[in-house]
């Protein structure tokens, strides 16, 4: 277990040194949500269109996927990939520690990063702007877990998929801004169309954002995204697993 401690320090210190990681992955989703908050005209006011539901407490959720999806998929990948292309995992695949111990400490560090992310998000969400919190906070934690894990192995692929650190970034963000406009970063589910709001519930992100934002408002969690969630989850390991490569 030494090895991985030791690793995780040292990614964890290589992640705060990052201004991309830091920037991007750590804080943007937290700015967005203050941004729209406090500065958007009518964010804090209950909306006709919405339900009359204040468009910031549908946001918050959809936040927090949001950020769940930056990590897995904008920042992980990259760092792998970059260990891959520098030839650090190979190396480490001839030591007597291995090269699972580094892909412990990413996943750890990237864990960390996220809870970060979502733990000021809601905060700000909470604190500052008002949202009342969820109506079930047990099943709202247990949906993030799930909604990371099913994110964290497309990240897995994109990173398994990528030779190089630009090859990852250009998948991520080819998967990462479609999955946003599913996720209702653009067009939030209560005002989505009922057709787009179907196609998106059968895509990861998509799902996780309905399954969170209706656990937050107490309005039921549908079967039918908790079982995509769940999918992709087992599916999309397995393929990851099969394809990564150390080397």
């Amino acid at each position: 277990m030494r090895p991985l401690f030791v690793l995780t320090a040292t990614e964890g210190r290589l992640f705060a040194r990052d201004g991309m990681s830091i920037g991007f992955g750590l804080l943007f989703p937290s700015l967005l949500l203050f941004v729209l908050g406090g500065l958007m005209p009518g964010f804090r006011e209950p909306a006709e269109d919405m339900g009359g539901i204040r468009p910031i407490d549908v946001y918050l959720p959809i936040v927090v996927a949001m950020a769940i999806g930056t990590i897995a998929i904008s920042t992980l990948p990259a760092h792998l990939a970059g260990y891959r292309e520098r030839g650090v995992l190979r190396r480490m695949a001839t030591t007597p520690v291995g090269p699972a111990p580094l892909l412990g400490a990413q996943l750890i560090v990237n864990l960390i990063a996220m809870l970060i992310s979502i733990v000021a998000a809601v905060t700000i969400g909470i604190t500052f702007l008002g949202v009342p919190f969820p109506a079930s906070p047990l099943q709202f934690t247990g949906i993030v877990l799930l909604a990371t894990i099913t994110m964290f192995s497309i990240g897995l692929l994109i990173a398994a998929l990528s030779p190089t650190t630009k090859a990852a970034s250009g998948i991520g963000m080819l998967v990462y801004f479609p999955m946003l406009f599913f996720a209702g970063v653009w067009t939030p589910g209560p005002i989505m169309p009922d057709y787009l709001r179907r196609i998106a519930e059968f895509t990861p992100l998509g799902a996780a954002s309905q399954a969170l934002s209706h656990s937050w408002a107490g309005t039921g969690v549908t079967l039918t995204a908790l079982a995509v969630l769940t999918a992709y989850a087992l599916l999309v390991t397995l393929l990851a697993t099969r394809l990564f490569r150390w080397s």
